[in-house]
């Protein structure tokens, strides 16, 4: 892919597609759209309190977030992969035809779709979700707040050079996105408000992921450690090994410092780090923390203080003072485990909401809550099958 300013303009405009009746993913190929039907993403009263959602083969079960009862049950078809959609209500679903719409706060999918034809990552910062289509590099962007209103979220779109395994994030009036093809990806882009690039960078092989950290910090990962776009610029943090990988990124707004998985083995089939990596924005610099066990993409998370919380197959959680790369506190939660050589296969995974962190085990069917003020283990209850994918409205 050239890496000259000529790029492909911004369609910009007001369209939703609306998939009616697709209840579950698999159900449809990703064609039939009616764009001509609208319907709302929920607009009835909330009848589940903050409501967590957990994909298992079948179905997805919505719990009520203070009970942790089963509410509702919603049956889907396949592997589901299952997103925040950026308010304290909704999730997005991925299914054939895109993104769909689950209003978690009655435990029902809609019948609004934001259309895609290989729907991938969603990115929810400041007030603005954003997707990214794999298959055609198109990101579409809307207000969360508008999900559930008479008609649905006004959208804004970029479509970027090429299709490509990408993500996008909306930083101010400026769009930061990945650049590449289905054969490589090399680095990021900031397009201003009229989506013409201000600043790239095309060093980051293999780019993946993001995280927003504090004072408005962009990151996205690279297969030899981090880009950072801050002040309007963007800054490469460098791994200490050639391959050193950080694919998987968390962050908070309440914290300079941004957490990572870190991988040395470009070869493995899988490989089962133990390192982690904590990079400080203000300083552009990486720290390597070996925590004595490996994790998974699932297992990084933060907390309400900003510290950096890893689920290891050790079964406990780790927590981290991300300024002196020291683990401060862990607390056994589940069983040991190993990491399934598929990424699509079930294991152990971290949520955080507040300061309550969620933990389900495949093995068990369970799901635990873990406070995290006092690190203290909560309730376990039971699930309907065996959890996936987990995500909090």
């Amino acid at each position: 892919m050239s890496h000259s300013m000529t790029r492909r303009r911004a369609a910009t405009g007001t369209s939703l597609v609306v998939v009616a009746g697709l209840m579950a993913a698999g159900c449809g190929d990703g064609g039939g759209t009616d764009a001509g039907t609208a319907s709302t993403a929920g607009g009835s009263a909330a009848t589940i309190a903050e409501p967590i959602a957990v994909t298992y083969d079948g179905g997805i079960a919505v719990l009520d977030g203070i009970t942790l009862a089963v509410s509702k049950q919603v049956a889907v078809e396949g592997f589901t992969r299952l997103n925040p959609a950026g308010n304290d209500r909704h999730m997005l679903v991925t299914t054939p035809a895109g993104w769909q719409v689950l209003d978690a706060g009655t435990g029902t999918m809609t019948d609004t779709t934001f259309a895609a034809t290989d729907a991938g990552h969603v990115v929810t910062h400041a007030g603005t979700t954003v997707l990214f289509d794999d298959g055609t590099g198109k990101v579409t962007m809307f207000d969360p707040s508008d999900l559930g209103g008479e008609t649905p979220p006004a959208v804004t779109e970029y479509t970027a050079p090429a299709p490509h395994h990408g993500v996008a994030v909306l930083s101010g009036d400026d769009l930061v996105v990945t650049e590449g093809t289905e054969d490589a990806r090399t680095g990021i882009a900031v397009l201003g408000p009229d989506r013409k690039p201000k600043v790239r960078n095309t060093e980051c092989p293999g780019v993946h992921g993001e995280a927003a950290a504090q004072n408005e910090v962009i990151a996205v990962g690279c297969e030899n450690g981090m880009l950072l776009y801050r002040d309007g610029a963007i800054v490469k943090v460098t791994s200490p090994d050639p391959y050193g990988r950080i694919g998987n990124q968390a962050g908070s707004d309440s914290s300079p410092f941004l957490l990572g998985d870190y991988k040395t083995d470009e070869d493995a089939e899988l490989e089962r780090p133990t390192q982690v990596s904590v990079v400080d924005t203000r300083t552009a610099s990486l720290r390597l923390v070996d925590l004595g066990t490996s994790y998974t993409f699932r297992s990084l998370e933060r907390g309400p203080s900003g510290e950096a919380l890893v689920l290891g197959t050790d079964g406990a959680v780790h927590s981290i003072d991300p300024a002196s790369g020291r683990v401060t506190r862990s607390v056994q939660v589940v069983d040991a485990w190993e990491e399934p050589i598929e990424w699509q296969d079930p294991r152990p995974a971290l949520r955080v909401r507040g300061g309550t962190a969620y933990v389900t085990d495949p093995a068990t069917r369970s799901l635990t809550t873990l406070d995290l003020g006092t690190f203290a283990v909560g309730k376990r209850v039971t699930l309907p099958g065996v959890p996936n994918e987990i995500a909090t409205a």
